[in-house]
């Protein structure tokens, strides 16, 4: 059976693999730095004009996919909430114990409070497990996009993309 984008509506490892806005394990593992899931030639370059290091290129034709220059990559999230698609995340899997934290674009209200337990997706929405909400900026020129990062298993890293809320118990 097909897998991909086309197919299923998120993107396939193979597909993942191809891109190249996809730093190096070996770089994810040096701090945090900016993926870049965006797979489709579109006319689109907010990412390269909002990256104040020169990271990220498209160039003239805004339908080029966006490349990822990991050494000039400072993971300062500037591209996080400007990507229309919302493809773009950072990865920091440099922390110990095993742990790595994954900076996702959020668009729902209310946004959630660092500390708070969530239940990690991954890219089909499917259940990885809980994750713990490390921090959440929220600022105007952001365009109403809160950025959350949470605190996954570094074997999650690359395959958390999103997050859902945990069921609260009602209070009696």
């Amino acid at each position: 059976m097909p897998t991909g984008l086309s197919r299923t509506g998120y993107i396939s490892k193979e597909e993942l693999e191809k891109a190249p806005g996809i730093p190096s394990a070996e770089r994810r593992r040096k701090g945090p730095v900016a993926v870049i899931e965006c797979i489709q030639d579109i006319p689109c370059n907010p990412c390269e004009t909002s990256c104040p290091t020169g990271a990220i290129t498209v160039g003239e034709d805004i339908t080029n996919l966006p490349v990822l220059d990991e050494e000039k990559c400072v993971g300062c999230r500037s591209c996080v909430p400007i990507c229309p698609g919302q493809a773009i995340f950072v990865v920091d899997e440099s922390l110990d114990n095993g742990k790595a934290t994954v900076t996702i674009p959020y668009e729902f209200l209310p946004p959630p409070e660092k500390g708070d337990v969530v239940i990690a997706l991954d890219r089909s929405g499917k259940e990885l497990g809980e994750a713990v909400v490390d921090s959440v900026r929220i600022s105007e020129k952001m365009d109403h996009t809160t950025l959350v990062t949470i605190l996954v298993p570094r074997e999650w890293s690359m395959e958390a993309r999103g997050f859902k809320r945990k069921l609260q118990e009602k209070r009696r």
